[in-house]
């Protein structure tokens, strides 16, 4: 399977999600730690990644992390500035 990404970005959400964490004033580690409780397993080095763009984002991931910071994928993903 060939996996194709715009350049070097590997996702568009990355902005969004440092933005989000960042008004809630919390680590990486402990966004991780919350997103976890998903019981799908997120580590602070995931969040670095998905925030740089270096890590791809499967939707399951990015319906936990909308549903986490309680805005739509349209918002994290740039269609709308709606949250």
């Amino acid at each position: 399977m060939k996996i194709y990404w715009n350049g070097e970005r590997k996702n568009v959400i990355g902005s969004r999600v440092k933005e989000l964490r960042k008004k809630q004033d919390i680590s990486q580690k402990i966004l991780a730690t919350r997103l976890s409780l998903s019981g799908i397993d997120f580590t602070e080095l995931t969040i670095l990644r998905i925030e740089k763009g270096t890590r791809f984002v499967p939707d399951y991931e990015l319906s936990v992390i909308a549903d986490y910071f309680h805005v739509t994928s349209d918002y994290l993903l740039g269609r709308t500035n709606k949250e």
